[in-house]
């Protein structure tokens, strides 16, 4: 299989904290996202940034996959892990397929992590070998949950390890809370569903909150205007006030997460200056320059 190299795809280093890489996902989600993108390959990219970025913002994962890096591959790189990989000092190994996940709706790890769940069953006696009946009991997984279908609530089909399985997801469901599945855990137990949020291209959760940075130009900043703007529950119009700066921001009550109190959304301004297409729009920007007693150049 080939190396996938987390970091390179998302535009940071490795050494990158939280706060930084969740700015470089949420530009390149913007860029690439499909509804917005005319770029070619754009999809594709899109779902990169999903997969490296839900790998990367994962403690667990994280470490497991800087096991992987450390061994010094490059990406697109042909490898096989040792037999000892993911064993830390204590002699115990990463079980992948409960870290990451087979289903790519279920953290988007494509056949990059499928080609270690691979290498791992073989090592244990053969891919197609059979299991056998297995004991009854509680299983525990996580799942990531889509955030619309955290808001509109109802029956969601989640993937888990090659599995499908539809889930009724309780509206404005938090982090943390189990969803319990009778029957359909090993050996006929139950299945206890941990829920977390997947990442969103648009939207970061604050316990009931939502935060979503709009991009407004500084025209629209300094006179003020009505932008749409989208929400969970749809696009709304949001008035800027006159003499707004970049990082100001603007509540939508209600417009966040249920709950017994509902929370609001947060809108964090991001002050962009277009690209200037043509000479005339570029004398604009001389204009605009001098008017603020600077020098164009």
């Amino acid at each position: 299989m080939q190396f996938k190299d987390y970091y390179t795809i998302l535009g940071v280093e490795p050494s990158a904290g939280d706060a930084e890489m969740k700015t470089a996902y949420r530009r390149l989600a913007r860029k690439y996202h499909p509804d917005v993108s005319k770029e070619a390959g754009a999809e594709d990219k899109f779902k990169a940034v999903n997969e490296a970025y839900e790998a990367l913002r994962d403690p667990e994962k994280r470490k497991a996959y800087d096991q992987l890096r450390a061994q010094g591959y490059r990406p697109g790189e042909e490898f096989r892990p040792p037999p000892d990989f993911g064993r830390g000092g204590g002699g115990q190994g990463y079980d992948y397929e409960e870290v990451f996940g087979r289903d790519g709706a279920n953290g988007g790890f494509s056949d990059f992590f499928e080609g270690l769940f691979g290498q791992r069953a073989q090592r244990a006696g053969g891919a197609s070998a059979p299991r056998g009946p297995q004991p009854r009991g509680d299983s525990r997984a996580k799942v990531s949950v889509p955030l619309q279908a955290v808001f509109d609530g109802g029956q969601v089909r989640l993937g888990l390890n090659g599995r499908q399985l539809d889930v009724r997801v309780p509206k404005g469901v938090k982090p943390g809370q189990v969803i319990r599945l009778g029957g359909q855990g090993q050996g006929g137990g139950n299945l206890l569903l941990e829920i977390e949020y997947a990442a969103h291209p648009h939207f970061e959760v604050d316990g009931r909150n939502i935060i979503h940075v709009l991009p407004v130009t500084p025209w629209q900043a300094a006179l003020g205007a009505t932008v749409s703007v989208p929400t969970l529950g749809g696009s709304v119009d949001l008035k800027i006030p006159p003499d707004s700066e970049a990082g100001r921001k603007l509540r939508l009550r209600g417009r966040g997460l249920p709950g017994t109190t509902p929370g609001d959304q947060i809108v964090e301004l991001e002050v962009t200056a277009p690209r200037a297409a043509n000479e005339e729009q570029r004398e604009a920007y001389r204009d605009l320059a001098k008017a603020f007693g600077e020098s164009s150049g």
